[in-house]
């Protein structure tokens, strides 16, 4: 996959909502555009090896399932994603905020493979990766706002990496996955 050959290089801690600042941290000093392919591959690795009678286990009540933990990563790849072509694409208006916990509530994670969930996953990454490739310096460096907060283009791909990173560690510490 061809990458643009601007590379972004890390956010300011102004670009974003400190709340992502843990996702941020993890990924400084990587090229995130080689990072992200590289991190799909982990994803795929991980997931492909987890036997059907694992995929809906928690590791305590209330907790999300291994399908509703991928099915999560997928629907905040989106978001993510989602902000950062808004954004590149010079949108001024707030973007609005997700509550994850409803998210995977509503959604029909439960009742699908992981294996189906995996395809799909990786395509979304596919796409933004297409996405990122296309940017101009001028569209890294644009800012909105999403959830009532500042967010740049250059920081929706390191969010989006630290988040994954994020649930890799929790499925491998609390899940044995």
């Amino acid at each position: 996959m061809t990458t643009s050959p601007f590379v972004p290089g890390p956010p300011k801690p102004d670009e974003y909502d400190p709340f992502y600042a843990g996702y941020v941290q993890r990924q400084i000093g990587t090229d995130v555009l080689v990072r992200l392919p590289e991190q799909a591959a982990e994803v795929e690795q991980r997931f492909a090896a987890v036997p059907p009678q694992r995929e809906g286990w928690r590791y305590a009540d209330g907790k999300w399932s291994v399908r509703q933990v991928l099915g999560h990563m997928i629907d905040a790849e989106r978001v993510f994603g989602y902000r950062a072509m808004c954004i590149a694409r010079g949108e001024s208006k707030p973007l609005p905020g997700f509550d994850e916990n409803e998210y995977v509530a509503d959604a029909p994670f439960e009742h699908l493979a992981v294996a189906d969930l995996l395809r799909e996953f990786l395509a979304v990454r596919a796409g933004h990766l297409l996405l990122f490739s296309h940017l101009s310096p001028a569209d890294w460096s644009r800012r909105g706002n999403a959830n009532g907060h500042p967010v740049s283009v250059r920081a929706l791909p390191y969010i989006m990496a630290g988040h994954v990173h994020h649930h890799l560690e929790i499925l491998a510490t609390r899940y044995g996955v």
